[in-house]
C-alpha cells in the first residue's frame, strides 16, 4: 500500500483518532406503540383467561390439582399477555430493553429490595386492617381460595409458589409497569405530556382493578404503591420487578405451606 493510500482525510476518522472523546450513543427513536397497544394486551389477558378457565371446568379432575391445572389456569394467561407486549416491542418499537427500560443494574436491584421492604410492611398492615373489615371467610385471594382445602401434587405446589415469587412479578411489570406505563408517559393534555407521575397513578389503579377481584381491589392499591414507587424512583422496570417479587414471597411461600398441607389458611 502506498502512503497516499494508506491516507485517510481527517473527517473519515473517528472522533477517538482525531483527540475527541467518543460521542454519546444516541437515544432510541420514540416507539410507534400506545394506550391502544396496552388495551389488546389486556384483551388478550382477559380472553385468554376465560378461555383456559372454560377449558379446566369441561376436563375431569379426580384428587389433587395437577400440574396441568397451574400451568394452564395459573401461568398461561398471564405469560401469554407478556409476550404479546414483548412481540409488540419488537414489531412496533425499538424492543423490550429500550422501549420498556429494562436493564441490569444493582443499584435498580437494591433500590427494588428497599421498596419490596416496605411492600412487605405496608401489606401486612393492610392485610390486618382489610380482614378485620372483610372477614377472614372473605379474606382470601383467588389464588388462595382455589388452594384452601383442596390437595395439590407436590409439583403442581412448587411450580404455584415460583410462579408467584419469580414469574408472575416479571409478567406483569412487563404489562403494567412497562406497556403500561410507557404508553401514559407519551399521552398528552392539550400540549404538556402526561408524564412519569400520571404513569405512576394510572399504573397503580390499573394494576389493583385489573385483578378482578373487587373485594380486594383497595387492598392491592396498597400493595401496588410501593411497586410503582420503585419504577418512578428509578427510572426502569427493573427496580419494580425486585420490589414486587420481593413483596410476592411470603404469600406465595403461604400458598406453597397451605397446598402442601402443611398449614392451614
Amino acid at each position: 500500500m502506498t502512503a497516499h493510500q494508506s491516507r485517510e482525510p481527517v473527517e473519515n476518522l473517528t472522533p477517538a483518532y482525531q483527540g475527541q472523546e467518543l460521542a454519546a450513543p444516541r437515544p432510541a427513536p420514540p416507539h410507534r406503540w400506545g394506550f391502544g397497544a396496552f388495551l389488546l394486551v389486556e384483551a388478550v389477558l382477559l380472553a385468554s383467561a376465560a378461555f383456559v378457565s372454560a377449558l379446566l371446568r369441561r376436563a375431569p379432575r379426580e384428587g389433587s390439582i395437577p400440574m396441568r391445572d397451574v400451568l394452564i389456569g395459573t401461568m398461561a394467561p398471564t405469560v401469554t399477555a407478556a409476550l404479546v407486549a414483548v412481540l409488540i416491542t419488537v414489531v412496533r418499537g425499538n424492543g423490550p430493553l429500550a422501549d420498556l427500560r429494562l436493564s441490569w443494574r444493582w443499584d435498580d436491584v437494591r433500590m427494588g429490595l428497599r421498596f419490596g421492604l416496605l411492600g412487605l410492611v405496608c401489606t401486612t398492615i393492610g392485610a390486618f386492617v382489610w380482614t378485620r373489615v372483610v372477614g377472614e371467610e372473605n379474606a382470601s385471594s383467588a389464588i388462595g381460595a382455589l388452594v384452601e382445602d383442596q390437595p395439590m401434587a407436590v409439583s403442581a405446589a412448587v411450580a404455584m409458589f415460583l410462579y408467584l415469587w419469580l414469574l408472575g412479578p416479571i409478567c406483569e411489570e412487563v404489562i403494567y409497569r412497562g406497556l403500561l406505563w410507557g404508553a401514559v408517559e407519551r399521552m398528552h393534555w392539550g400540549k404538556e405530556k402526561w408524564g412519569r407521575l400520571a404513569a405512576f397513578l394510572l399504573s397503580t389503579a390499573v394494576f389493583a382493578v385489573s385483578h378482578l377481584e373487587p373485594l380486594r381491589t383497595s387492598l392491592l392499591l396498597v400493595i401496588a404503591i410501593p411497586i410503582g414507587l420503585a419504577r418512578l424512583v428509578t427510572g426502569r422496570l427493573l427496580g419494580s420487578i425486585v420490589a414486587h417479587q420481593m413483596n410476592n414471597f411470603l404469600p406465595a411461600l403461604a400458598i406453597l405451606l397451605t397446598a402442601l398441607g402443611v398449614v392451614h389458611l
